[in-house]
C-alpha cells in the first residue's frame, strides 16, 4: 500500500508526523510545497503515473527520452532486447543496438553549440588548500578535451583501446576521461588512493596500453607521491611481460613553475584569493617537494603534449552498445581480479542524465556538488557524466571534509551558493561528532536538496542531516544503487516523495524491484528477503570485462529471471523499501537472521555513540554472535556501564536475540579512502585472524593494529 500523498505536514521547518501502529510506523516528511511547485515531478500521483509507464512501456518511455540526445544514426531495429534467465541461454542486454552516438559530443559539443552554454561554468575546482581555486567553462572544457583527444590519437590510441587513469580530483581527470570517450577508447579509472599493486592488477586485467597520472598531490596534510606509485605499477607490469606504451604525467604540484593558464592548452590558473589562508599556503610551500623520477621513452609531460595539439577533434561515432568504460568493484572486498564492470555508451548516457535530472530536481540555475571521488561510480555518474549531460555547474573538490578544519564543506557550500548537495552517510556521521556549531555558523541558505549515497543511512544521521544541515527545509534523497547499476535504483524524488528516515523509498523510472525468499518466490506486501530487479534499465552493466561467465554467475544464477543485487531488503506496510545491508552482512544467530545495519542503527541512537560497525563471530551454541565496534562522541568515555547501556538499548530496540556478546571501543574504524567501512577487516579482527588479504585501500592502517591490540580480552 502506497503512502497517501498528504500524510505528514508540509512546509519549511515542518516536523515529520509519526504514526503508531502494529510494529510502529516510521516518521515521514512530506516535501515542502515550495519544492513541489517547481519540481519536475510535483506529486506522488505523478510519480506513480510515470513509473507505471516506464515499467509497462520501457521502449516508449526511454525512446522519448532518447530524442533529447544527438544520434548520428537512429536505432534500426528493436529498441530493447534482453535475457535475464540463465536457464534459457546466454544473459544479454541490448538498448538501441545499431544506433550511433558519442557521449562526449552530447555532454560538451551539444551544450556549447546547440544550447549556447559555452560561457557557463562547468566546474568550480576547489583544491586541497582553501584558496586554491579555478573554474572552467563548457567551451574551455571542450577545447581541452579535443586537444587531449588529439594527444591520445597521436600516441596510437584507437577505438576500443583501454586507457588507465590514476589521478586525484583535478580538472585534468575530467578532461582525460572525456577525451577517451570522444575517441571511443575505454577509460579505466583507478582511485588515486589505491596501491601500485592494485593499479598493476587493473592495468593487466584490462590490458591498458597507456597510463595517465600526476606528479603528486596532497590529501589533507598527507603527501601522496603518485608518480612513484605509478612507476612501481609499470615496473610490475613489465615484469609480467606487459609493457605499457607510455605514461602521461600532469604537473600538479609543480603548476606554479609552468605559468599555468598562459595558453589554452592548460587549465585556467589556480587562484589564491583568500587572505586568511596565506599563512597556510606559505607553510605548505616549505613542505618537502617529492623527487619525481622520469623514465625516458615512456614518460611524457601533459602540458608539453597539449601545447602541440590542435583544438578540434572529430568524435568517434560509437554504437549504443559499444563499451564506454571499465570500473573495478574490488575497493572494499579484497578481490582484486575479474571484477571489471563494463558500461556502454547509449544506455549509460540516458540513465545517468535522467536520474540526475529527476533525483536532484535539476534546474539550469543550480550549483551541484557531489563530494565523491571520480575513482568510484558515484563520481563517474554524478560528478562527470550526469551533470554535464544536463548542462549543470558543479563543484569539483580535491580535499577532505576535515581539512584544514571541520568548517570546510559548509564554507564551500556558502562560497559557491551550492543548491544540491550529495555526500555519504560516513561523512555525515563524521561531521556529527563535532556538533552543530560548525554547520550552523554558516548560512547554507542556498541549499535546496540534500542527498546520500554509498550505504544505508541510519535514522539518527538522517535526522541530523535534515534538521541541522538542511534546517528542516531541504528534502533528502537517500539513494540506493551500485557500480553495476550505473545510476540510482531506489530513491525519493524531492518534490514528490514523502520521506522516511533511513528508507530509500521507491524505485526510479524503469526499475521493477521484487523481494524474494530463499526459494526464489516473490513476496508481496510487508516482507524481507533478497532484493532483485525483474527487468533491465538502460544503465545496467553489460558484462564483467573478459569474464562473462562470472557476470552470469554473480548476478543471475541464484534466481534465474532476475538481476540479483546481493542486498537484503525490507518492504514496509506503506510499500517503502529499506536496504538491510549486504546479504553477507546478515547474521544467523540461533536461527534468527539479524541485519547488521539494524543493530548498528540501534547503537548509534545512544547519545555516546558516533559510529558503529557490527560483524559476526563464531559461537559454539548460537552459531554466530554479534561483535560490535563503537566510536564514541567527544566527551564520552568507554566503560562497563556504557557497555551494559548499549546492550540494554539493543534488547529494547530489536529484542533479546540481538544482544551483542562483545562490544569493543574503536577510536577509529578501518575505511577505504572513499569512506566505506571495511567490514571484512573487522571480521578478521574479531576473530584475531591476521591474514587480512589486500588492505591497500585502507585510509589509515594504524587503525587496524590498534583494534587488534585492544580486542575484547574475553575472546580466546
Amino acid at each position: 500500500m502506497g503512502l497517501p500523498e498528504e500524510r505528514g505536514r508540509s512546509g519549511s521547518g515542518s516536523r515529520g508526523q509519526e504514526e503508531a501502529g502494529a510494529g510502529g510506523r516510521a516518521q515521514s516528511w512530506s516535501p515542502p510545497p515550495e519544492v513541489s511547485r517547481s519540481a519536475h515531478v510535483p506529486s506522488l500521483q505523478r510519480y506513480r503515473e510515470l513509473h507505471r509507464r516506464s515499467v509497462e512501456e520501457p521502449r516508449e518511455f526511454w525512446g522519448d527520452i532518447a530524442k533529447e540526445f544527438y544520434w548520428k544514426t537512429p536505432c534500426p531495429g528493436p529498441f530493447l532486447r534482453y535475457n535475464f534467465d540463465v536457464t534459457k541461454g546466454k544473459i544479454f542486454i541490448e538498448w538501441m543496438k545499431g544506433a550511433s552516438t558519442n557521449i562526449c559530443y552530447n555532454v560538451l559539443d551539444r551544450n556549447v553549440h546547440e544550447k549556447k552554454l559555452g560561457d557557463k561554468v562547468a566546474f568550480y575546482w576547489e583544491g586541497n588548500e582553501p584558496g586554491e581555486t579555478t573554474q572552467i567553462t563548457y567551451h574551455e572544457l571542450l577545447v581541452q578535451v579535443c586537444q587531449f583527444s588529439n594527444v591520445l590519437r597521436k600516441q596510437g590510441i584507437q577505438k576500443g583501446d583501454r586507457v588507465a587513469i590514476y589521478m586525484p580530483m583535478i580538472p585534468e581527470l575530467v578532461v582525460a576521461m572525456l577525451a577517451c570517450a570522444r575517441i571511443g577508447a575505454l577509460h579505466s579509472i583507478v582511485f588515486a588512493g589505491f596501491s601500485s599493486e592494485s593499479l598493476c592488477e587493473r592495468i593487466l586485467d584490462s590490458s591498458c596500453s597507456l597510463l595517465i597520472t600526476t606528479d603528486a598531490f596532497y590529501r589533507g596534510e598527507k603527501l601522496v607521491n603518485l608518480k612513484e606509485l605509478a612507476d612501481e605499477a609499470l615496473q610490475k607490469c613489465q615484469e609480467k611481460d606487459f609493457p605499457v606504451r607510455c605514461c602521461i604525467v600532469v604537473k600538479h604540484l609543480g603548476r606554479a613553475e609552468l605559468g599555468m593558464g598562459d595558453s589554452p592548452s592548460q587549465s585556467p590558473p589556480i587562484k589564491r584569493s583568500c587572505p586568511d589562508v596565506q599563512g597556510k599556503l606559505k607553510e605548505k610551500s616549505k613542505r618537502v617537494q617529492p623527487q619525481i623520477s622520469w623514465n625516458q621513452g615512456i614518460d611524457l609531460w601533459w602540458h608539453e603534449l597539449m601545447q602541440e595539439a590542435g583544438d578540434e577533434c572529430e568524435p568517434e561515432w560509437c554504437d549504443a552498445e559499444d563499451p564506454l568504460f571499465i570500473l573495478y568493484t574490488s575497493g572494499s572486498t579484497g578481490k582484486p581480479k575479474a571484477s571489471g564492470v563494463v558500461h556502454t555508451v547509449g544506455g549509460y548516457m540516458l540513465y545517468v542524465a535522467t536520474t540526475f535530472k529527476y533525483v536532484f530536481d535539476f534546474h539550469a540555475e543550480d550549483v551541484f556538488w557531489c563530494t565523491a571521488d571520480i575513482g568510484w561510480i558515484t563520481g563517474h555518474s554524478y560528478v562527470t557524466y550526469g551533470p554535464l549531460a544536463n548542462g549543470a555547474t558543479s563543484v569539483l573538490f580535491e580535499g577532505i571534509p576535515t581539512y584544514p578544519d571541520v568548517n570546510r564543506l559548509w564554507s564551500i557550500v556558502d562560497k559557491y551558493k551550492v543548491t544540491k548537495f550529495y555526500t555519504a552517510p560516513t561523512a555525515i556521521r563524521l561531521l556529527m561528532k563535532f556538533g552543530d556549531e560548525p554547520v550552523t555558523k554558516h548560512s547554507r541558505a542556498s541549499l535546496q536538496v540534500l542527498g546520500t549515497v554509498g550505504e544505508p543511512i541510519n535514522p539518527e544521521a538522517w535526522l541530523w542531516y535534515h534538521q541541522v544541515v538542511g534546517a528542516q527545509r531541504c528534502p533528502i534523497v537517500d539513494t540506493f544503487w551500485q557500480t553495476e547499476t550505473g545510476g540510482h535504483m531506489l530513491t525519493p524524488l524531492p518534490g514528490a516523495t514523502p520521506m522516511k528516515p533511513g528508507s530509500a523509498t521507491f524505485p526510479f523510472f524503469g526499475v521493477a524491484p521484487a523481494i524474494l525468499n530463499e526459494s526464489g518466490e516473490e513476496l508481496e506486501g510487508e516482507a524481507e528477503g533478497y532484493l532483485v530487479f525483474k527487468q533491465p534499465w538502460p544503465g545496467i552493466m553489460r558484462t564483467v570485462y573478459g569474464n562473462h561467465e562470472r557476470f552470469e554467475t554473480t548476478y543471475f544464477k541464484k534466481f534465474p529471471g532476475y538481476y540479483v543485487t546481493g542486498d537484503g531488503c525490507r518492504r514496509d506496510q506503506d510499500g517503502y523499501y529499506w536496504i538491510t545491508g549486504r546479504i553477507d552482512d546478515m547474521l544467523n544467530v540461533s536461527g534468527h537472521l539479524l541485519s547488521t545495519a539494524e543493530v548498528e542503527s540501534a547503537l548509534v541512537e545512544h547519545e555516546a555513540v558516533a559510529e558503529a560497525a557490527v560483524v559476526g563471530h563464531p559461537h559454539p551454541v548460537k552459531g554466530e554472535c554479534l561483535y560490535c565496534f563503537v566510536t564514541l562522541c567527544d566527551g564520552h568515555t568507554f566503560s562497563p556501564k556504557l557497555t551494559e547501556e548499549l546492550k540494554k538499548q539493543i534488547r529494547e530496540k530489536i529484542g533479546p536475540i540481538a544482544t551483542p556478546d562483545y562490544i569493543q571501543n574503536a577510536p577509529g574504524l578501518p575505511k577505504t579512502r572513499s569512506g566505506k567501512i571495511m567490514r571484512r577487516v573487522l571480521r578478521k579482527i574479531a576473530q584475531n585472524d591476521h591474514d587480512l588479504g589486500d588492505t591497500s585501500t585502507v585510509a589509515d592502517p594504524s587503525v587496524i593494529s590498534h583494534l587488534f591490540s585492544h580486542r575484547c580480552l574475553t575472546i580466546q
